[in-house]
This record gives C-alpha cells, structure tokens and sequence, in this order.
C-alpha cells in the first residue's frame, strides 16, 4: 500500500478541481506557497497535522474527512491489518 501522503495528494487535487480552482488559489486560501501545495498533490512531501488542517479548511473539508478519502481509496491489505475490525466488519 502507498504511504498516506501519496495517497492524499490525488485526493486534495480531486476536492481542489472539485471547487474550481487553480493551485494558486488554493495556496492563497490556506495559506501556503503555490509550489508546496504542487508537492503534495504529487504526493512528494508528507504535510504536517497543521498543513493538512489548512488544507482541508480551505476545501470546506474536516481533517478527518480529508484522511477518510485516503482510506477510502486504498484500503488496507489484510496482510497489514491491526487486528481491529473494520467499518462494517462483523465482530
């Protein structure tokens, strides 16, 4: 399975196209550097808790929703799985 911030970066660029805007316009609304925000949706850098936070409150999403979509489309194996039942799973 991908790491989670290679899995988040097609995800911020789904919701930021999702709205309509440009990766300039994103940067500005979250405050952060045009460049950076390209990085991650590459899914070359791991953004902090606090970017991620920007990032999802720019997007009118929670952080938990944004991370949420990373799990929704990579699912973990069940090679790696914690022993913990997943949503839906029966006990």
């Amino acid at each position: 399975m991908k790491p989670v911030h290679q899995r988040l970066g097609p995800i911020v660029r789904e919701a930021r196209i999702a709205q309509g805007w440009s990766q300039e316009r994103l940067a500005e609304t979250a405050g952060l550097d045009r460049s950076y925000v390209g990085e991650i949706e590459r899914g070359r850098v791991s953004p902090t808790l606090l970017t991620l936070e920007k990032l999802a409150t720019a997007l009118r999403l929670s952080p938990s929703e944004l991370i949420g979509r990373c799990e929704l489309r990579s699912p973990p194996d069940s090679t790696q799985n914690s022993g913990l039942p997943l949503a839906g799973d029966s006990p």
